[in-house]
């Protein structure tokens, strides 16, 4: 073999795994539960979970189902948020505190599966004691809530029924993988990285082909002198 054709198949096989390499992710995003915070007139996306989030009397929370590729891409909750709408039948009481929530299940297409059903949105207005977390406003209302053993929030009301924060790949299909957790973080940030990058056999596989590659090219020289 002449240094030339060595040196093109080099090229040829190196070029055909950077392909693979470099190609782009196809996760449409993750299926799960984002929690979110009423400032005012506009949700904000919370920067804590709702276990270490100690809302105060008259706040406004809200949770979304629905796919989303990562905090930026978060659908809101839909509907009005007026804590003094939600909460006008709940007076104030010595001792306790008042929380609207807004609990939004999403849409069809955000379901686990076709059997799904998501139920419609709904507003409740937890009393609970003054040092209540959210997620103790959120059980007083909305139960059963269903965790995993990350305690990412997996259900509420029990819907979904399956499922915890599921990868969505372009195609459609379900991979498991780390999702956006409830304290902000974004979405699949344990996992992005193998969703994003070359994995590591696919790097030695490069290294091993230009390695075998530059001694081909030096047995040839070899011969030739």
């Amino acid at each position: 073999m002449t240094r030339g054709r060595c040196a093109g198949l080099v090229l040829a096989l190196l070029g055909a795994l950077l392909a693979v390499t470099v190609a782009p992710a196809q996760a449409a995003g993750y299926r799960y539960w984002s929690f979110w915070e009423r400032d005012g007139k506009a949700w904000s996306y919370a920067t804590t979970g709702p276990s270490q989030t100690t809302p105060s009397d008259g706040d406004v929370q809200g949770f979304r189902f629905a796919v989303s590729a990562d905090s930026a891409d978060a659908t809101q909750p839909r509907g009005a948020a007026g804590f003094d709408a939600i909460c006008a039948d709940t007076p104030a009481k010595d001792g306790s505190k008042r929380i609207a929530l807004v609990i939004d299940f999403g849409t069809a297409k955000d379901a686990p599966s076709a059997g799904d059903h998501p139920p419609k949105p709904r507003q409740a207005c937890a009393r609970v004691d003054e040092d209540a977390t959210t997620a103790d406003a959120l059980a007083s209302v909305a139960k059963p809530l269903r965790y995993n053993s990350n305690a990412l929030l997996c259900a509420i009301a029990g819907y979904p029924s399956t499922g915890c924060g599921e990868q969505v790949s372009g195609s459609g299909a379900d991979e498991p993988s780390s999702a956006q957790d409830s304290a902000g973080k974004s979405a699949g940030a344990s996992g992005s990285s193998g969703a994003h990058g070359p994995s590591v056999g696919v790097i030695t596989a490069v290294v091993l082909v230009a390695a075998l590659g530059v001694g081909a090219v030096w047995q040839a020289r070899r011969r030739r002198g």
